[in-house]
């Protein structure tokens, strides 16, 4: 006789069904594994072992199969511990199969049978939604919360082994998700408001068309002046996540395992900001098992990259496609995964390794060819993916030792969502902010007047700007327009997207190819 129990594996950030199957027979006395199994899941032998002995549960000496359907899906991790237990018990008889069999069921098993957390239970529970062949999903207690949103399963949280048999059996009852909490705390949003950052009224601009648009920045200056506390701030002025996207954004954490217990739905763009030292799996997702990197776990919210010059090369390179496309394909032996990676992304770094160049008193003491080579570890293709390049100033003591009353955020805010929110109703649904409008759509959507079309071209022309780089400009600019409550780009939102672009100069120009300062 053959005993089945549904569970489920991860591919991504989606949840495929696995079906365990269980059969016992004569034979030498052994539990075997089927399936494209693991070598961490195979281990749960010997943790269910344990943890039956713990119950005084006796397994059958006989040669037990365990095959983990279908087949030629991996499967990763130690969730199977607990289905695969409740499956063997109900092919020993201490189950009511027919009972087994209608519940689906993950968890990791301990050695004295508690039910321990384990990651991708939000994308489990989500495709689990709707399927008629099951009652319901059993999964850790700590795990319950995050499992609110599938509003159409009933969900229930098991603490140890002894707790789902005795639930299986008819003996007792699991503690319903409805039970835990389901949103991250919070309410009043926190953290740093751009009161406490003094000066900077052009940084402060360009994180606001940043936050309103969804565009890529980039912030030089000295040490000291600010740029860390501008990056943090930017949090502040964020709307709030749809409840489509807090999904989304939950999903990814859940996977990457991110998420603490008691936490349910996030409400809040989440901010990332990896140390310089990080891998490129780290980054941008991969490892053995292709979990989510930190560009994932930065969807819907901000990347921060600080002192960017000192990340190495090929992580940063590895940045292009997914700040074009908005996701990351990871490719391993038997795999093809998806992970999202639509993000907005802030970085800071210094004019030069001494990081004082352009400021006084103290003069910087590289050569040009020490600048030369600090600007070159950003490559031109990094760079023409940045839409805002920002110079944070120095300040003088006169602009710090002003005490700001009142708190700028919420008017910051107020005026990105209101900015959306056009942009949205011209947009529609499915490219919201202006950084998403497609190539095709440019046209259409960013309608210039005359002589802001005369300035973009003379601009394209001197400064010698990819396509990439004026279609850029043009979502800056009516991303611009969109603060200001305008139908159409006019020559002033196409001049300030221009100061805040980094231009490379045509040939012969005899210009210099960091940036500058195009005039109203």
């Amino acid at each position: 006789m053959v005993q089945t129990v549904f569970t489920a594996t991860l591919n991504g950030v989606e949840a495929l069904p696995v079906c365990v199957e269980v059969a016992v027979r004569r034979g030498t006395p052994m539990i075997g594994f089927v399936g494209l199994v693991p070598a961490s899941a195979r281990e749960c032998r010997e943790r269910f072992r344990s943890s039956a002995a713990q119950l005084g549960l006796r397994v059958p000496g006989l040669r037990i199969t365990v095959n983990l359907a279908p087949a030629d899906v991996r499967k990763e991790g130690a969730a199977f511990d607990l289905p695969v237990a409740v499956a063997v018990l109900a092919g020993a008889g201490h189950v009511p199969t027919d009972r087994a069999r209608r519940w689906a069921l993950v968890g990791e098993l301990g050695l004295d049978g508690t039910v321990r957390k384990v990651r991708g239970v939000l994308p489990i529970a989500l495709m689990l939604q709707g399927t008629p062949a099951i009652e319901g999903l059993i999964v850790p207690a700590d795990n319950l919360a995050e499992t609110r949103p599938a509003a159409g399963l009933r969900v229930l949280g098991a603490r140890n082994l002894a707790e789902v048999l005795a639930f299986l059996r008819g003996e007792g009852d699991l503690v319903p998700a409805r039970a835990a909490s389901g949103l991250h705390p919070g309410g009043e949003r926190g953290g740093i408001d751009y009161s406490e950052v003094a000066g900077q009224a052009a940084a402060k601009r360009a994180l606001e068309i940043a936050a309103a648009g969804g565009h890529n920045v980039v912030l030089r200056g000295a040490p000291g002046v600010g740029k860390t506390l501008l990056a943090q701030a930017l949090s502040s002025i964020l709307p709030p996540l749809s409840r489509e996207e807090a999904l989304e954004v939950t999903t990814v954490h859940s996977v990457a395992g991110m998420l603490p217990a008691g936490v349910g739905l996030l409400k809040r763009s989440p901010f990332r900001a990896p140390h310089h030292t990080v891998t490129t799996a780290g980054l941008v997702g991969g490892g053995n098992s292709a979990r989510p990197g930190e560009i994932s776990l930065a969807h819907h919210g901000v990347l921060f990259l600080d002192e960017v010059t000192e990340f190495r090369t090929p992580v940063l390179e590895a940045l292009r496609q997914p700040l074009e496309e908005g996701a990351v394909w990871i490719t391993r032996a038997g795999s093809h995964v998806r992970f999202p990676a639509r993000f907005l992304l802030v970085a800071a770094m210094n004019p030069c390794a001494c990081g004082r160049l352009g400021t006084s008193p103290h003069p910087c003491v590289c050569s040009p060819a020490m600048v030369r080579r600090h600007m070159a570890r950003l490559s031109a293709p990094f760079l023409d993916r940045i839409d805002l390049h920002v110079d944070v100033e120095p300040l003088e003591w006169s602009e710090i030792r002003v005490n700001h009353k009142g708190r700028e955020s919420p008017r910051m805010r107020r005026s990105v969502m209101a900015a959306r929110r056009r942009a949205a109703v011209r947009n529609g649904p499915t490219h919201p902010l202006n950084a998403r409008i497609p190539h095709r759509a440019l046209a259409d959507r960013c309608r210039l007047e005359a002589s802001a079309d005369a300035l973009m071209g003379r601009s394209a022309s001197r400064y010698g700007f990819s396509v990439r780089a004026c279609h850029r400009l043009l979502r800056v600019a009516r991303t611009i327009a969109d603060l200001e409550a305008c139908d159409h780009v006019r020559r002033g939102h196409v001049a300030e997207a221009l100061q805040f672009r980094w231009r490379q100069p045509a040939a012969g120009s005899g210009q210099g190819g960091t940036g500058g300062r195009e005039g109203r």
